[in-house]
């Protein structure tokens, strides 16, 4: 799709510096959790742009967006400043490391990968598959989400920003032929979740990967 004007549903934080941005899905929107889209919009005069992960279990009829917010930035803080019926440009969806109905998923996910790990947990869960999740962050965010599919059966393991991830990816890798591993996060942390799935006997060529930069 590209550049439409699409209006803000709800906007709620989900932990410091962080907020989970809920977007009527114009009526031709159709995406998957794990793909993103580019949101827009003129702050004092310029035009701002940023890539954002879709963090809902689906699009029908909004969907959702997770935002770290730097204090600093050009555009975090008019986002966090947004209130319900405000609007932003938007074109997407973009990305192939996206959820197609496995039955199994497994979700690696530093900083603001925790978003597509929500979605795509959500998701499968909704759809009668099992899920799990390994979030490394120093400051993590979504904790009501992360304990709610917790509650609804996933494994979710929360890890300090330092901690090796081995034994914990060892614990939810089940092996099967039918399990998809996920990872998104930014380079440093895609070379430690890889080779955590290295080191737990996983396959880490076939994971579906996303770096955020």
């Amino acid at each position: 799709m590209e550049d439409a004007t699409v209006t803000v549903a709800d906007i709620e934080s989900v932990g410091a510096d962080a907020v989970a941005i809920a977007i009527e899905s114009p009526e031709t929107f159709d995406a998957r959790p794990g793909q993103f889209v580019k949101l827009g919009a003129v702050v004092d005069g310029e035009e701002h742009n940023r890539f954002y992960t879709i963090s809902s279990p689906d699009t029908a009829d909004r969907f959702e967006v997770t935002v770290e917010i730097d204090p600093e930035g050009e555009l975090g803080p008019y986002l966090d400043a947004l209130e319900p019926g405000d609007t932003l440009t938007m074109s997407g969806p973009y990305g192939n490391a996206y959820y197609e109905d496995e039955p199994r998923v497994v979700v690696l996910a530093g900083g603001p990968g925790v978003g597509p790990a929500i979605g795509i947990a959500r998701r499968a869960l909704a759809d009668g598959n099992e899920a799990a999740v390994v979030y490394r962050d120093g400051a993590p965010i979504h904790g009501a989400a992360l304990d709610d599919i917790e509650a609804a059966g996933a494994t979710v393991h929360v890890l300090d920003s330092d901690a090796d991830m081995t034994d914990a990816v060892r614990d939810v890798l089940a092996g099967t032929d039918d399990e998809q591993v996920f990872v998104y996060g930014f380079a440093d942390f895609l070379d430690s979740a890889t080779a955590a799935v290295e080191a737990a006997g996983g396959d880490s060529d076939r994971a579906k990967v996303e770096n955020f930069g």
